[in-house]
């Protein structure tokens, strides 16, 4: 079993979490910072995702791409991702490696090269890869570019997050500058440890290699709070690319940080609608030839703050998106009605909470969410906590949470239609 994570704040606001995990040879180093889509000011949509490819093209003392270069040749790993609240920078490397990644870390957060050259040329990236990834492909971006913009009010809550081609052309290099050092500052920061390190060596390591840096003013914290919609809002969206319909159900999560069993029980709900191939959604769609499938948040549980989104999306035959959403609807309210069996949610939970643990089997997995955990819900271990909340979910938790997909406050529809079937 890992042993207990420790915590230190540096002197320039940095915080750091350690764990250390007996029997591994690795050691995983994740940089969360505390901005994302929903970070992002009106007329520069896409800049948090722009600025996390900036962060690789080099810094005072690494070069360009030599980042990932190092990385690799240890035979470890380097990403880095955008999400609404959180941008996350993380490597896996033999434990040997451990000072030298928190080094390459530590001079990108002080001293990254932001130039003109970069700048433009990452931007291209960015356009290219939206281009291929959302414009390119059918259902690109479904459901977590369009659905919010129908659930949510809030311009920070419902825009593009990979960013209007528009508003990437009118940006500038003045203002990258200008975005680094307010949000790339070590106390909008937490650096998470975790692996083959001794207990408090991670700490001492960061505070050797972070302690210098000079501290930087924070940003204060948008407000993203918005109350629930009193009613079902439905919208209608075309893709090109489409081969078939689809329909994004979309309601609102509990607060995992205030709620966490509440936010637990639509974890199970998940599971038990779509976890697998013999789950009553999928079960329930096959005579209409659809595909079904869930989510507890856009990209996944506790990847986002409140709110967030519990998804159901299916992909249908045409004339079918009336059946579709009766068919989701049906399945819930026989669930809030006590209609799953014991033996049904019983498998439901052991397979939910089984896959929770094996995910943090993974050292990759479980250093971003002890980052991400203590960024957003000032919870490092909040994982774990997940999956013994999920473990302890009782029938009326789970039942409530059916009874909320059903009911119209919080709630969205979403129907795709490939162009001109409208």
């Amino acid at each position: 079993m890992p042993e207990s994570i420790e915590q230190l704040t540096l002197g320039n606001g940095l915080r750091v979490v350690e764990q250390s995990i007996p029997g591994v040879t690795g050691v995983g180093i994740s940089v969360n910072y505390g901005v994302g889509f929903r970070t992002e000011t009106v007329t520069r949509s896409g800049f948090a995702h722009l600025f996390e490819h900036m962060m690789f093209q080099g810094s005072a003392n690494v070069a360009g791409g030599e980042h990932f270069a190092r990385v690799q040749a240890y035979g470890g790993f380097v990403n880095g991702n955008t999400f609404p609240d959180v941008t996350d920078y993380h490597q896996v490397v033999p434990a040997a490696a451990l000072r030298e990644v928190l080094e390459l870390e530590a001079d990108r957060m002080s001293r990254l090269a932001v130039t003109e050259r970069n700048f433009a040329t990452q931007r291209d990236v960015v356009k290219e890869e939206i281009r291929l990834q959302v414009a390119g492909r059918p259902y690109g971006g479904f459901p977590w570019i369009p659905l919010p913009s129908v659930l949510y009010d809030k311009w920070q809550n419902t825009h593009n997050g990979y960013g209007e081609t528009a508003d990437l052309d009118a940006a500038s290099v003045e203002e990258c500058v200008d975005f680094y050092s307010r949000h790339y500052a070590p106390g909008n920061a937490v650096l998470a440890v975790c692996g083959a390190v001794e207990p408090g060596q991670g700490l001492a390591l960061a505070e050797r290699c972070f302690g210098p840096l000079e501290p930087r003013p924070v940003p204060e914290p948008i407000d993203i709070t918005e109350p629930p919609a009193p009613t079902t809002r439905t919208a209608t969206c075309e893709d090109a690319l489409a081969p078939r319909p689809a329909l994004a159900l979309g309601c609102r999560l509990p607060d995992a940080r205030a709620d966490l069993a509440g936010y637990a029980a639509f974890v199970l709900l998940s599971r038990l609608l779509t976890g697998a191939s013999s789950s009553r959604l999928r079960r329930a769609f096959a005579p209409l030839g659809a595909v079904v499938d869930s989510s507890v948040g856009l990209f996944g549980p506790l990847v986002a703050k409140d709110p967030d989104t519990f998804v159901v999306v299916a992909h249908h035959p045409q004339g079918a998106a009336g059946a579709a959403l009766a068919t989701i609807e049906e399945q819930c309210a026989e669930v809030a009605s006590g209609g799953a069996g014991e033996a049904e949610v019983a498998q439901a939970q052991a397979a939910a909470v089984t896959e929770l643990y094996q995910n943090l089997d993974s050292l990759a997995y479980r250093v971003r969410f002890l980052a991400r955990g203590a960024l957003l819900f000032d919870r490092p271990g909040i994982a774990e906590d997940l999956a013994r909340a999920v473990a302890a979910t009782d029938a009326g938790s789970l039942a409530a949470a059916a009874a909320a997909v059903c009911r119209p406050e919080g709630r969205a529809v979403l129907n795709l239609v490939p162009k001109g079937d409208r």
